[in-house]
């Protein structure tokens, strides 16, 4: 990266160094060496918007990419799985309030329930739902 510049002993910057991004920052070092190189296929248009990200940041691409990934902030893929979950969810509700409806008016009529099994049934799919929303929401109560 650095080399001897025409023999006056001092070190010459290379264009590398000079593309960097002004006030960017070295990652400190790790107590292991990181020796394992990932490679990455990017469009030119998706290279094109790390590198503007990056200088946004200060800070440099292969940085951007590690810190991003490892942060534990959602990614948009992830993002995505989870509305989905959430929009069964709501359909598999939409499902059980149906029969709880059924089985209101089905005791409204004849004054008693007339499944209790199906009764049953019905509450523990809404205690399992409500168990899965509460994981996807991180809910606790």
């Amino acid at each position: 990266m650095y080399g001897l510049a025409a023999g006056r002993g001092e070190s010459a910057v290379n264009a590398e160094t000079d593309r960097r991004p002004k006030g960017r920052t070295r990652r400190a070092r790790e107590p292991l060496r990181r020796e394992v190189i990932q490679k990455v296929k990017l469009t030119d248009e998706e290279r094109d918007r790390l590198r503007a990200r990056a200088a946004e940041l200060g800070m440099s691409v292969p940085r951007l990419l590690v810190e991003s990934a490892l942060s534990g902030v959602e990614t948009p893929t992830e993002r995505r799985r989870t509305v989905a979950e959430l929009f069964e969810i709501r359909r598999l509700l939409s499902t059980v309030a149906n029969n709880v409806n059924q089985l209101a008016r089905s005791a409204n009529i004849s004054g008693q329930v007339a499944s209790e099994r199906r009764l049953e049934q019905t509450l523990a799919k809404v205690d399992e739902l409500i168990a899965q929303l509460r994981e996807l929401t991180g809910v606790r109560r």
